[in-house]
């Protein structure tokens, strides 16, 4: 550190070698400053004006500044963007020091640590992650700052590892710096390597069982997840870190195990669109037409069961009982209303915890809390286990209702630094005190008309300004008339200013009065914190199961208004949907959706499904998947009927797109994807697998496609369907068992196509690819010369009939996929009479017909 430093700058230079990579908002005054390369890197990403300030080495040092009370706007800005910022505050009297006010970071901003409602999506989760890998397996713990969701989890090997990163999407990744960690999780947005001393086994046993105020983990289920706790460790030492603050409202460590639910991995994720859409949004996606909770913490719940579906049949059932008796006489309508009065309490009473809840935060608390005894009234008739179990967690307290209306006033203001946060009559002190500061306008109006009548003076006035405090005026004419107690304050052009001992004393207890009040004010607001904080656990027991209840009271919504039915959860090994429908696509288009059976089970594995671009194959495909998923959250389902077995894991292999960062081609994207599923699809999986093999040469698609079909069938046995577009695959069913074929039928009106979305029995007869690029606005003149084109190539074909999949190579043309049309050989050898033809003729015969092939 220079010694040609100012002491202040000297001091900003010291807290800034703690946070190297952190911007340091430094508070001076009425602005948080940022100088050198922070001030640079604030002023790009923020937009605002660099500036200097004194000189470093003889350089002016770059400056740029916020106003503090605007701040979280802009920190706002700068962790949307990945930027961490440290807060630095004066925590000294500027009063008492006599050099730079002291100053302390007081609190670290990291996305991944978010817990102000400025800086949140209210209905997305903001998680913090950690992993901790070894050759074969990986511990994963994820936190929820904003809501104290503690989590662990371990994994088998890296492909599993990717899919649960993708199904927790974090917004701040830690991994050490000195373990394996695949490539593209440390190129996600808020990756952190770490020193390795923060995974340390034992550090991390003493961290957790600290947090926990327990002896040891056994009660939690993680003794033997060595790698998990490291990760836990990691991840807690960080937070505690960055928040400055014990974490209270952490007080459970929730253990999740792999076979709990339904693998989704990351590619399959994306192409379901479960919450977030093939562009990153969350429109049109299946929460986006699920979600219609009545609260935030409802909505994040929900998200959560949609993207980490379960396999244990008797809690679905338990959801679907609920879900059921919610349907009858639609009870679900004074539930939902009853919860829309109720706010995020989950994240609030995080905020207590931290001791940084805003007073609206303590309003809106107030107000849900006094709705939870109407809220178990309607739940208590209800005779599910899980009612039951909902009726008991959600608790009442009238303590705190009655308390928190007392002490905040109805509509209070954002912050607490101001004041006008406690209600009258909550406190009798500061009652006293708002007392003085509010009623020295009446009596300065008293004093004026006692002082004008004892001098005799007209133009006396009593009156106040911030600078010079409290006085008495009086015109320059009258001024020597003033009594001899009046003491000169300030003179004016046309007036003398004085203050007499009374008038002083009542400014030393009216000024002290209004500070007095607010720092009186904000003690008995920082009072009300710590005790709500005593109650943290049952209050927190309670907003979990609002927040569960929310989301069940939703699903039967929906299920009343998209019409939805209960699937039925069997062991039998059957997947039995009669007239399912995509529940996003139904709700898009005007026309009435066409609802489709599938049908797969012991004997029948595989569908093989062929039919036209557009035709609706993948619409198909996919609202099996949805359906299917829906069905393991206990929510019913878009279908008539539908008859399910738990599935361990849905895959898909559908769309194409080059991975441009990772340098790999569409095919070999398509390829990677395929051979994820043949290395882990079982029987017990659901399989989704859309034009395999187009990515290359005709053949070699063709034979990939063939193989990886057969694969399924024969060895994995998993529901699969299988959308493609060679025709020669619908050989494939003659080979093996448990294979069939259907199509999606389409017909041709005037030379246009018309697609009826209906899925039938049997291969497709017709490709219609011709009219879909005339649907397209492919010139007329192109489409006319590709039918010249399809003529020849058709004719210079076999006839499909005579493909057999083995024998494919050694063909001189590939067999069109749905050629109609005789081949020149088949033509000529149509128009001999053998009975009449004499073995010379023969001979030139089958030399002529060798020319033609």
């Amino acid at each position: 550190m220079s010694a040609q430093q100012t002491p202040m700058m000297q001091q900003y230079l010291g807290i800034k070698a703690e946070f190297p990579d952190t911007l340091l908002f430094y508070r001076m005054g009425d602005f948080y400053e940022l100088f050198f390369d922070d001030a640079r890197k604030a002023a790009q990403l923020l937009d605002i004006t660099l500036t200097a300030r004194g000189q470093s080495n003889g350089q002016p040092i770059p400056m740029a500044g916020v106003p503090f009370h605007s701040a979280d706007n802009y920190i706002a800005r700068l962790v949307r963007q990945g930027v961490s910022v440290a807060i630095a505050e004066q925590i000294g009297d500027p009063a008492l020091s006599k050099g730079p006010v002291e100053r302390k970071v007081v609190r670290v901003i990291t996305p991944g640590t978010l817990t102000d409602e400025a800086y949140l999506d209210e209905r997305t989760d903001n998680l913090l992650v950690a992993i901790c890998t070894s050759k074969q397996s990986a511990g994963i713990a994820a936190l929820e700052v904003s809501s104290g969701r503690f989590s662990v989890l371990e994994v088998a090997n890296e492909a599993e590892l990717l899919a649960e990163v993708e199904r927790l999407r974090p917004a701040e990744l830690l991994y050490s710096e000195d373990q394996f960690v695949p490539e593209s999780l440390q190129q996600r947005s808020g990756a952190r390597s770490m020193a390795p001393w923060h995974f340390d086994s034992d550090t991390a046993w003493r961290l957790l069982t600290q947090q926990l105020k327990t002896r040891d983990l056994r009660g939690f289920g993680c003794e033997n997840m060595t790698l998990a706790v490291r990760a836990a460790g990691a991840l807690l030492h960080y937070a505690r870190d960055t928040q400055r603050n014990d974490l209270p409202h952490v007080r459970a460590l929730l253990v999740e195990q792999p076979d709990d639910a339904i693998v989704i991995d990351p590619a399959s994720r994306r192409n379901l669109e479960i919450d977030i859409n093939q562009q990153g949004e969350s429109s049109h996606t299946l929460a986006w037409i699920m979600d219609k909770t009545a609260t935030a913490m409802g909505s994040r719940l929900l998200k959560r069961w949609l993207n980490r579906p379960l396999r244990n049949r008797e809690v679905l059932r338990q959801r679907q009982n609920l879900i059921g008796q919610l349907l009858d006489n639609h009870q679900w309508e004074n539930l939902q209303g009853l919860l829309k009065q109720i706010g995020d309490i989950e994240r609030i009473l995080s905020r207590v915890a931290l001791a940084s809840a805003r007073p609206r935060d303590l309003a809106r608390l107030r107000d849900a809390l006094a709705v939870l005894p109407e809220l178990r009234q309607q739940l208590e008739p209800m005779d599910s286990p899980l009612a039951r179990t909902l009726w008991t967690d959600v608790q009442e307290f009238p303590g705190w209702v009655e308390r928190l209306q007392k002490a905040i006033i109805d509509n209070p203001p954002v912050v607490i630094r101001d004041g006008g946060v406690i209600a009258e009559g909550y406190d009798a002190e500061l009652d006293e005190l708002r007392g003085l500061s509010e009623n020295a306008g009446d009596y300065l109006v008293q004093m004026e008309i006692r002082e004008r009548e004892r001098t005799g003076i007209s133009t006396l006035k009593v009156g106040y300004n911030r600078v010079h405090g409290y006085y008495i005026e009086i015109s320059k004419a009258q001024a020597d008339d003033v009594p001899v107690d009046y003491i000169r304050r300030q003179t004016l052009k046309n007036a003398e200013r004085f203050i007499t001992p009374e008038l002083k004393t009542f400014e030393d207890k009216a000024l002290s009065a209004r500070s007095r009040a607010l720092s009186r004010e904000k003690m008995l607001y920082d009072e009300l914190l710590v005790e709500l904080g005593l109650d943290l656990a049952p209050l927190q027991i309670s907003a979990a199961a609002v927040a569960q209840l929310d989301v069940l009271v939703n699903l039967a919504e929906r299920a009343d208004t998209l019409r939805l039915v209960q699937p039925e959860l069997t062991e039998d090994d059957r997947i039995d949907i009669r007239q399912g429908r995509h529940p996003v696509v139904e709700n898009l288009i005007r026309d009435p959706f066409v609802a489709n059976d599938t049908q797969l089970g012991s004997g029948r594995r595989m569908q093989i499904i062929t039919g036209p671009n557009m035709g609706g194959k993948s619409t198909y495909m996919r609202q099996v998947a949805l359906i299917v998923l829906l069905a393991h959250i206990g929510s019913y389902v878009p279908a008539d009927s539908c008859t399910l077995a738990t599935v361990d894991r849905i895959f898909t292999r559908m769309g194409s797109s080059d991975d441009v960062a990772g340098g790999r081609s569409t095919f070999m994207v398509e390829m990677t994807e395929t051979a994820n599923i043949l290395h882990n699809a079982t029987e017990r999986s659901l399989v989704l697998m859309d034009e395999v093999g187009r990515g290359t040469s005709t053949f070699d698609g063709l034979s990939l496609a063939w193989a990886a079909a057969e694969h399924l069938a024969r060895q994995t046995g998993a529901f699969t369907l299988f959308a493609t577009h060679y025709f020669e695959m619908t050989a494939l069913p003659e080979t093996c068992a448990g294979v069939v074929n259907v199509h999606l039928k389409a017909t041709e009106h005037d030379e246009r196509i018309i697609f009826l979305h209906s899925v039938e029995e049997g291969p497709a007869s017709q490709s219609y690819g011709l009219q879909v690029a005339q649907l397209a606005g492919v010139p007329a003149s192109v489409i006319g010369a590709a039918r010249q084109q399809l003529q020849k190539l058709e004719q210079g074909s076999l006839p499909p009939t005579s493909v057999k999949f083995p024998d494919v190579r050694d063909q001189p043309h590939q067999a069109d996929m749905f050629a109609t049309l005789p081949s020149a050989v088949e033509t000529r050898l149509g128009k001999i009479d053998p009975d009449n033809l004499s073995p010379r003729a023969a001979l030139d015969l089958l030399y002529e017909l060798k020319g033609l092939l």
